[in-house]
């Protein structure tokens, strides 16, 4: 398991564009992906429960990627997130 803490830079925070950049780019990978958003969990691969996290911008997240492909799906997405996820 890795974990990484990082700050969500979009201008208006994992909206529903970036939220499903961000699924696309976890599905891609056989690893659980999650993260943590003030006290609760949050399944990177699921739309909806990327949106019910209500992160918004300047708010730190903890990724946690846990699998096979752990280490190249915690650059993957640390990458997609600082490059702001398609916006």
């Amino acid at each position: 398991m890795v974990n990484q803490k990082i700050i969500i830079n979009n201008p208006s925070g994992l909206h529903l564009r970036p939220a499903g950049n961000l699924c696309n780019e976890a599905m891609k990978y056989q690893s659980a992906i999650t993260f943590e958003f003030e006290g609760g969990t949050a399944n990177a691969k699921s739309v909806l429960s990327v949106l019910g996290a209500c992160v918004k911008c300047g708010d730190e997240i903890e990724l946690i990627c846990d699998g096979a492909d752990e280490q190249e799906a915690m650059k993957a997405l640390t990458d997609a997130i600082s490059g702001g996820l398609g916006e």
